[in-house]
């Protein structure tokens, strides 16, 4: 289960990081500054990690008692 944690928690980091350089918000940064595809790219890991992160939650909260 920590595992999952931490590759949500991954997955949301890299996705924003992902989302702000592909829209230019680090300008200068590298091959991905302005790249409307990792933009997308780090978008879909976002929500990938928060789906993933959801799913731990409520495994956890509806376990036994």
């Amino acid at each position: 289960m920590r595992g999952r944690v931490i590759l949500a928690g991954l997955l949301v980091v890299l996705g924003v990081v992902w989302l702000a350089q592909g829209l230019g918000v680090f300008p200068g940064s590298g091959f991905m500054d302005g790249d409307v595809r990792w933009a997308i790219a780090g978008a879909v890991a976002a929500l990938v990690g928060l789906g993933l992160g959801l799913s731990v939650a409520r495994s956890r909260s509806s376990g036994p008692p």
